[in-house]
C-alpha cells in the first residue's frame, strides 16, 4: 500500500492532528515520519524530539527482519506502544515497557512466540492514524480507545481516549519486546493508586541492556500482576511479567493521562525524569514544545523549491539524520557507563548512545561538521569516555553495551575529520591512545563478555599487524576488513599528527596502503587471499554469502572502489586514468543479477552493481570527479535522487541506518558531499534545489543559489564559490565554515570542460 501525501494535501491531513504555537516557520508540517516505516527502511513513526532518550511509538509485529523498529507500515495490528526504538537499524532490540489501553477482557493467553502479536492487540486503519514530529495518534478499534502521544528528551505523555465503559483498562507488558528477547530480569513496583515502577534487563542484541520506568496515571487504578511461565516454540521456559490496571467507570470521551519517564540508571531515575520534564498533565503543551524543538532544528536549512514531494522528502530526511545518537544521560546528570556502573555526570556535557558507525561516518557525522559541530564533538566526547571506561572505542554501542556489530574501527574516522576541519574539542592525544588501541588485536583491559571481545578484538587486526592482510581462509570479510583497516589506520596517521607523534605518522599512513594487497590485477577487482598468498578461487564478482564471504554486505563490484583516502592510488593501481573509467563505468551498466548461497538482503537500491540500499557503495557516485569527468558524478547523483528517495511509505532503497540513508540525501541535494572523512574536502555533485540556506551555528550562512534550474538541467556549467569561479570540482571546509555563497550555472548537456 502506498502513503504518497502531496504538500497541500499534507498540511489539511496535518491540520487535523497537529498544532504549533512556534513563531517559526512550521517546517514540521512538511515532515513524514511515515516514510521508512515500508519495505526495508526499518524507520518508527513515534513521538520524539531531536536524540531524545525516550522513543514511543507503536509496535505492530514482534518477529523478523522487518520487525527491527517494531512497526510496519504494511500491519493492520497494534500490540501497544513501548518506550523504546532504534530507527533504520538491520538488527533489532528494545521495545520496553508495552502499554496497551483496553476495555473489557484483558485477554492474555494464549501468549504464542511465533506469532506477531500479542492476544490483546488491536485492529487499526491508517486513515484514524497520524504521525508527525513530536507527536502520534491512532484509534484502537478493538476497544474503541483513541491513543496519542507526545514527548520530551526523557519522558513522554500519553492521552488516551475511552468510549464510555464500566471495564476500563491498560496493560503493562514486561515480558514483550521486539523478537523475543531474552529477559534476564523482570519487576514491577506499584506505587499506591495512581503510579507504577518497573524494571527489565535483557540480553539480545546489547547483552545488558537495562532500562527502568515510571508511569503516573491521571485516574486511580487497581492492579493485578502475572507472574508466570510459559513454555516457548523452542520448548524453553519463558519467564512473564504483566501488571493488568482497571479503572472506574470511564464517561464517553474522557480522557485518561500517562506520564512515563524511562532512565538506564534506576526507576528513582526515570521518576525524577519524569516528574522535571513534564510536571503538570498539560498533555498539549508538550506538544507544542515538541514541535518547537523540531522547527528550531529543522530550520538549519531552508530550501526553496515548488517541488512539493521534494520539500517532504528533504525534511524528512533531516528529521530522520536527529533521531539518534539518543540521549543517555538522567536529568540530574546520572549515566550508565560502559563499565556496567552509575556515574555522576554533568548534565552539560551529556551522553549519549546508539553509535552506528559503521554507516554513519559517511555521511552523518560529516553533515554535522557543518550544522551543528558542537553537537558532532558531544557525540565524540561520548565514544572517548566509553573508551576510557569500557577499555577500547565502540564498533556499534548500544545502551552502553559493546556490540562488536559490522566491520572497522570508524570512530577513528570522527576523530580524524572533526581534527582535520578544525573544530575539534577534545583532546588529541587521547584521540590517538584510542585509536592505536583500537588499531591492535588485545582484549586485555575491556570490560564485556568473552564473546563480544573476541568480536571487538578479531585475529583479522593480528593478521592485518603481521601479515599486511588479511587471509581468506582465517577469517571472513578479510577484503572488507582490510579495505576498511587501511582507511582507518589512515584516519590514526592523521590523529598521530595532531598528537605531535612523527613516527606514527609514518607507521599509519604505511599501513593506510595496505589495501593494494587486495587488487588483483588481472581481474581489477579487490579479491581474497589465503595464508600463502594466493587468490581465492573460484571468483564471481557478483557473488555473496551474506557475512560469510570475502566481503561484508556486498560483492567485489562494491569493495573495490573503497580507498577513500587514497583515490589516486587506486587509480595507479587499476592501469591509469582509462582503465579507472573504463571499470568505474563497468560498475554502473553491469547485469544487476546478484548469485550465491545467502546473497545479504542489504545490497539494494541496484544501479548495475553499485548498490545505494548499503552505505559501502556511498561515496562511489564522486569518483568520476577524481578522473575528470564530473558530468557522470552529476548524472548519477541526479538519478539516485530522483530514482531512491521517495515521498513513500517504501521511499528508501535500504535501511535508513540511524540518519545515514538521509544525510546522504541532504547533502547531496544541496550539491556536494565528502568522499573521505578526514579529509576536509568536499566533492560537487548536482544541486537539488532551485535555492538552499544553511544557517550556521556561529550566525553565518551558506547560500546555494542556483541559475536555470530545472530537474532536466542535471549538468553543472559553472559553479562560484565566494565569487571565485572553480576549477575543479573541489573545495575545502575551510572555504564555508564561515559562511560561504554558491553561484551554480545548470545546462541540459554535459559539460565536458
Amino acid at each position: 500500500m502506498k502513503r504518497i501525501i502531496p504538500l497541500l494535501a499534507g498540511i489539511a491531513f496535518l491540520s487535523a492532528c497537529n498544532s504549533s504555537n512556534s513563531n517559526l516557520v512550521d517546517y514540521a508540517a512538511y515532515v513524514d515520519p511515515f516514510i521508512g516505516t515500508g519495505g526495508h527502511g526499518h524507520t518508527f513513526p513515534g513521538a520524539i524530539v531531536p536524540h531524545g532518550m525516550i522513543q514511543p511509538s507503536p509496535d505492530t509485529r514482534i518477529n523478523e527482519w522487518d520487525a527491527c523498529s517494531g512497526y510496519h507500515y504494511s500491519d493492520s495490528l497494534i500490540n501497544g506502544f513501548s518506550q523504546s526504538h532504534m530507527s533504520g537499524t538491520g538488527c533489532a532490540d528494545y521495545g520496553d515497557f508495552l502499554l496497551m489501553p483496553t476495555v473489557g477482557a484483558q485477554i492474555v493467553d494464549p501468549q504464542i512466540d511465533t506469532l506477531q502479536n500479542r492476544p490483546y492487540a488491536s485492529e487499526f486503519s491508517h486513515d484514524d492514524e497520524c504521525a508527525v514530529p513530536g507527536y502520534y495518534s491512532t484509534l484502537l478499534k478493538r476497544y474503541g480507545v483513541k491513543a496519542e502521544i507526545t514527548s520530551t528528551e526523557r519522558a513522554a505523555i500519553y492521552r488516551f481516549t475511552y468510549p464510555q465503559t464500566a471495564d476500563a483498562g491498560m496493560i503493562l507488558d514486561l515480558d514483550y519486546s521486539i523478537q523475543n528477547q531474552y529477559n534476564r530480569d523482570m519487576k514491577i513496583e506499584v506505587l499506591g493508586d495512581t503510579a507504577i515502577r518497573a524494571y527489565k534487563m535483557t540480553k539480545y542484541w546489547a547483552f545488558d541492556q537495562q532500562l527502568a520506568m515510571y508511569a503516573e496515571f491521571s485516574k486511580p487504578f487497581t492492579c493485578s500482576i502475572i507472574s508466570d511461565t510459559i513454555v516457548n516454540s523452542k520448548g524453553a521456559n519463558y519467564e512473564r511479567c504483566k501488571a493488568l490496571l482497571k479503572f472506574s467507570e470511564m464517561a464517553e470521551g474522557e480522557q485518561l493521562f500517562v506520564k512515563v519517564g524511562v532512565s538506564a540508571v534506576d526507576w528513582d531515575g526515570a521518576e525524577k525524569n519524569v516528574k522535571a520534564e513534564i510536571p503538570e498533565w498539560d498533555f498539549d503543551k508538550v506538544r507544542a514544545d515538541a514541535r518547537q524543538k523540531w522547527n528550531e532544528y529543522l530550520a538549519t536549512v531552508d530550501i526553496t523549491t515548488d517541488d512539493d514531494a521534494d520539500k517532504t522528502i528533504f525534511y524528512t530526511a533531516m528529521y530522520h539524520a536527529a533521531v539518534s545518537p539518543n540521549l543517555f544521560m538522567d536529568i540530574d546528570g546520572r549515566y550508565l557507563g560502559m563499565d556496567r556502573k552509575v556515574h555522576q555526570g554533568d548534565v552539560n556535557e551529556p551522553v549519549y548512545t546508539i553509535f552506528s558507525l559503521w554507516d554513519t561516518h559517511r555521511a552523518l557525522h560529516p553533515l554535522l561538521t557543518i550544522i551543528d559541530p558542537e553537537l558532532n564533538n558531544d557525540f565524540i566526547n561520548s565514544l572517548l569516555l566509553k573508551y576510557e571506561e569500557g577499555g577500547v572505542l565502540p564498533m556499534w554501542e548500544l545502551a552502553g553495551n559493546y556490540t562488536a556489530t559490522m566491520t572497522g574501527y570508524h570512530a577513528v574516522s570522527l576523530l580524524a575529520d572533526a581534527l582535520t576541519k578544525g573544530i575539534a574539542d577534545f583532546d588529541a592525544t587521547q584521540a590517538y591512545e584510542a585509536g592505536c588501541r583500537s588499531s591492535i588485536c588485545d582484549t586485555a583491559g575491556i570490560v564485556t563478555p568473552t564473546a563480544v571481545k573476541l568480536a571487538l578484538m578479531p585475529k583479522s587486526k593480528e593478521y592485518k599487524n603481521t601479515l599486511g592482510y588479511i587471509p581468506w581462509d582465517k577469517e571472513h570479510e578479510s577484503v572488507a576488513k582490510g579495505l576498511e583497516y587501511a582507511y582507518n589506520d589512515w584516519c590514526i596517521s592523521l590523529l598521530a599528527e595532531a598528537a605531535g607523534d612523527s613516527l606514527g605518522v609514518k607507521e599509519y599512513q604505511n599501513k593506510g596502503l595496505a589495501y593494494k594487497h587486495y587488487f588483483d590485477a588481472e581481474t581489477r577487482f579487490m579479491r581474497g587471499k589465503d595464508e600463502n598468498g594466493k587468490w581465492h578461487e573460484p571468483f564471481n564478482p557478483r557473488s555473496s554469502n551474506h557475512r560469510e564471504d570475502d566481503y561484508c554486505e556486498g560483492t567485489a563490484w562494491q569493495w573495490t572502489w573503497f580507498v577513500p583516502h587514497d583515490v589516486d592510488g587506486l587509480i595507479e593501481l587499476m592501469g591509469g586514468r582509462e582503465q579507472f573509467v573504463e571499470k568505474l563505468d563497468s560498475l554502473f551498466i553491469a547485469d544487476s543479477a546478484l548469485e550465491g548461497e545467502l546473497v545479504s538482503a542489504d545490497i539494494s537500491g541496484l544501479i548495475g552493481q553499485y548498490a545505494h540500499g548499503n552505505e559501502p557503495s556511498h561515496h562511489i557516485l564522486h569518483l568520476y570527479n577524481y578522473v575528470g569527468e564530473p558530468w557522470k558524478t552529476q548524472e548519477l547523483v541526479d538519478k539516485v535522487l530522483k530514482e531512491q528517495y521517495f515521498n513513500d511509505v517504501d521511499g528508501l532503497s535500504g535501511n535508513e541506518d540511524c540518519g545515514q540513508m538521509s544525510a546522504w540525501y541532504i547533502l547531496n541535494s544541496l550539491g556536494f558531499y565528502q568522499v573521505c572523512p578526514g579529509k576536509p574536502v568536499y566533492s560537487i555533485g548536482r544541486p537539488w534545489f532551485p535555492k538552499a540556506v544553511v544557517n550556521l551555528p556561529n550566525g553565518k550562512t551558506i547560500t546555494i543559489e542556483v541559475k536555470n534550474f530545472s530537474k532536466e538541467n542535471k549538468y553543472i556549467k559553472s559553479v562560484k564559490l565566494n565569487g571565485r569561479e572553480l576549477t575543479e570540482p573541489f573545495f575545502n571546509h575551510s572555504d564555508i565554515a564561515g559562511g560561504a555563497v554558491f553561484e551554480y550555472e545548470m545546462a541540459a548537456e554535459p559539460q565536458k570542460i
